[in-house]
């Protein structure tokens, strides 16, 4: 079988990212020293998605952060995800890549990770949602910013107006609302047509991170 035909693996996957709901994006948590405690805090609430995101990391870094993600993944039965770098990726054999508009071309970066690896693509507006949704490779996208993030400075908020579109659509491929979410606006996203979420600082930043998991998880479950 070629390598980039799906595998046994990849339709696996997949039938998990069907039923993701709760993506998050963390540091390695660096300042605080807790990060296998707090990935097992969130993971064991309701996280199905856990991507490790932090700028300026060299490879080898990156891969021994992501080997505490993996394991913790493996421990409560989430998804790995590696941001923007295919290399290390198919390094630390991920479940999910996810790239951006700038980053590498889907179709270069399946030449390196091969068939049995997601991919999931960053849109920002209308056009790119629906590109996204028809591009070869990509199996998930996220759309937003919802509100404006530290995460992305300067970069347009399209507001609920964007996820309206994108669930108008009824796409067949699985999205994500992105960018500024937290649970006080929560119900705005659900509102709009959302029923996946990306979060970063809610969790991140909550006292209580896996309390936060939960009650996303469980708000997310009841829509």
């Amino acid at each position: 079988m070629s390598r980039h035909l799906p595998s046994d693996r990849a339709v696996a996957l997949r039938a998990r990212l069907d039923r993701a709901r709760l993506y998050l994006c963390t540091d390695a948590r660096e300042e605080r020293g807790d990060l296998p405690g707090f990935l097992d805090a969130v993971l064991a609430n309701g996280v199905d998605i856990v991507q490790l995101r932090q700028k300026g990391l060299e490879a080898r870094q990156e891969m021994a952060y992501l080997e505490v993600f993996r394991a913790a993944c493996e421990r409560h039965g989430a998804l790995l995800a590696v941001n923007d770098r295919a290399d290390v990726a198919h390094a630390v054999r991920a479940d999910v890549l996810h790239l951006g508009q700038d980053d590498l071309p889907v179709a270069a970066a399946r030449e390196i990770v091969g068939g049995d690896v997601l991919i999931g693509r960053s849109t920002h507006a209308e056009e790119q949602a629906a590109a996204a949704a028809a591009e070869p490779g990509v199996d998930y996208f996220c759309t937003g910013p919802t509100w404006p993030t530290p995460t992305k400075p300067g970069r347009p908020a399209p507001g609920p107006k964007l996820l309206e579109y994108t669930a108008g659509e009824r796409f067949a491929r699985p999205w994500f609302a992105i960018g500024g979410i937290d649970l006080g606006n929560l119900d705005q996203v659900v509102a709009a047509g959302a029923r996946r979420v990306v979060v970063v600082r809610a969790i991140t930043e909550a006292d209580d991170p896996g309390a936060a998991a939960a009650e996303f998880a469980r708000r997310l479950a009841a829509v």
